[in-house]
């Protein structure tokens, strides 16, 4: 797996892991937390969501025309880092929300989400940029996919651990007030704060039986209690940020100690004295014209991958929530299953693909990604076929049911396991070796900006990420993941459409 891989690989790996920590415990905990925080909407923490992840990648942009422009990759990445770690802190300092102080706490937690946002385009496509130079080494260049899989491998790590933090931290203190965890019970709680009296008699009678469930008394202060619940629930998420400092910092110590070892961009050598023909001139400019056709085709498809799988921090944390047993296990705990996934398959999609390259039979990036685009599609005919076959109304309707008759109709945690390993085989087939696409056809001198552009079309896909928490509360579920199903497909097909062409672009490039 490692043997003939350039020596930077791995510290540049490493180097991600504090951010790709830091990444998961957003994905875990964001949306869930703006609503038990600020009883937010499911729709508006969706769409704050949304724009906060849009940000991260299309921040990317910004992030690698700087560092082209500067041509000082390594301090981009430096300031990227400090940047985010500085959000994050904002983040973690815990203060009740209250109407008195919403005016200002609310955006102040969106301008510690831009921060994130900005460090992290600083930081994530540089140095995806400068792993993408150690294999512009000939000696090293027929192992470019293999090393953006290890790389992937290596930074999902940290994103193993970080969904278990949250949950443990606000558990935690929540046992230290005599309290338990329920997941219903903020929105719950907010509800009450809010219109008391005008409350709905289900939603009422499900509040008190979640009071007595958690430890508190149904027949004492009801605000009083709702208020401190959401106190104490919060603060235990705000602790969770605190650890995505440290793991910001070591980060940044990694990539001091190893930046000497990652190559530096050299500038571009004059050229005015190198006579170049009208001919050669248009056959250059006819080579990047292609170059750039092909990336931007691959683009316009990952745009729909992205705004399918990266549902896992919306709608499906939604599910997660909603539909699934977590009497025992904390919905974000279920972000791990995506990483955990990846570190342990990633060797075994490698030692298929070397397998099949041993018997001649060698799969094109391209084609790779449309494979990944169909398996995508087969997690969600999966999840609607069993929302059919369940008869899973819509999430509101789901949510105003009976506590004891909608406990009777909870998934089991097997189906989440299911879905995140088809999800998670689509994302080897698409995330890694998309990266090592953009630099194979990404012109030397545009290596940042490319980087950035596969950055800026997973921001597009995650502006379109609040329509799943919308379908997923307006129709019944199997309709909403019919609709990420279809996407998929018409993706797959467009894109095996394409392969002949964007092979012919790629092999150009080689040669």
């Amino acid at each position: 797996m490692f043997k003939d891989q350039p020596k930077g690989l791995i510290p540049a790996a490493l180097s991600n892991m504090g951010e790709r920590f830091g990444y998961y415990i957003m994905n875990a905990v964001l949306v869930l937390f703006l609503c038990s925080k600020f009883g937010l909407s499911e729709e508006t923490s969706a769409l704050v969501y949304s724009f906060f992840y849009a940000g991260i990648y299309l921040f990317g942009l910004v992030g690698g025309l700087i560092a082209d422009k500067t041509q000082n990759y390594k301090g981009t990445i430096i300031s990227g880092i400090v940047i985010m770690t500085l959000g994050y802190c904002l983040l973690s300092i815990p203060i009740l929300s209250t109407e008195e102080n919403l005016s200002w706490l609310l955006p102040l937690t969106c301008f510690a989400l831009f921060l994130i946002a900005f460090g992290n385009g600083l930081f994530k496509g540089n140095l995806a940029a400068i792993v993408g130079q150690l294999y512009d080494n000939p000696k090293y260049a027929d192992k470019r996919d293999a090393g953006f899989q290890i790389f992937y491998v290596f930074i999902n790590i940290g994103g193993i651990a970080a969904p278990f933090i949250a949950p443990m931290l606000r558990s935690w203190w929540l046992g230290v007030h005599n309290l338990s965890y329920n997941a219903k019970l903020p929105a719950l709680c907010h509800e009450y704060l809010s219109v008391t009296d005008n409350m709905s008699t289900e939603n009422a009678n499900n509040l008190y039986a979640l009071i007595s469930q958690v430890g508190g008394d149904a027949a004492g202060n009801i605000q009083q209690f709702c208020t401190e619940y959401l106190d104490v629930f919060n603060t235990g998420i705000h602790y969770s940020f605190i650890a995505s400092v440290a793991a910001m910092c070591i980060s940044l110590t990694i990539f001091m100690l190893y930046k000497k070892g990652l190559p530096t961009p050299v500038a571009k050598a004059k050229t005015e004295s190198v006579k170049i023909s009208a001919e050669e001139r248009a056959a250059m400019a006819k080579e990047i014209k292609q170059r750039m056709l092909a990336l931007f085709a691959v683009l316009g498809i990952v745009i729909f991958f992205w705004f399918s799988f990266h549902q896992n921090g919306t709608s499906l944390s939604l599910f997660a929530r909603d539909f699934v047993d977590t009497s025992t296990i904390d919905p974000e705990i279920w972000q791990a299953v995506n990483p955990f996934f990846v570190v342990f398959l990633t060797p075994v999609v490698m030692a298929v693909f070397a397998a099949l390259g041993r018997r001649g039979i060698v799969i094109s990036t391209p084609k790779k990604i449309a494979i990944g685009m169909g398996i995508a599609g087969l997690a969600f005919l999966f999840l609607a076929l069993y929302s059919y076959a369940a008869g899973y109304p819509s999430g509101t309707e789901f949510r105003e049911m009976p506590v004891a008759e909608s406990s009777s109709m909870l998934a089991g945690a097997w189906v989440l396991i299911l879905l995140y390993f088809f999800l998670t085989v689509a994302e080897l087939f698409i995330s890694p070796l998309g990266l090592s696409f953009v630099s194979k056809v990404a012109p030397s001198h545009m290596q940042g900006l490319c980087q950035g552009l596969w950055l800026g079309a997973t921001a597009l896909g995650n502006l379109l990420l609040w329509i799943g928490p919308l379908m997923y509360n307006a129709w019944p579920l199997w309709q909403c993941w019919t609709v990420f199903l279809v996407v998929c497909l018409i993706s797959m097909g467009v894109m095996f459409a394409m392969v002949k062409w964007l092979e012919r672009v790629t092999s150009a490039q080689a040669a």
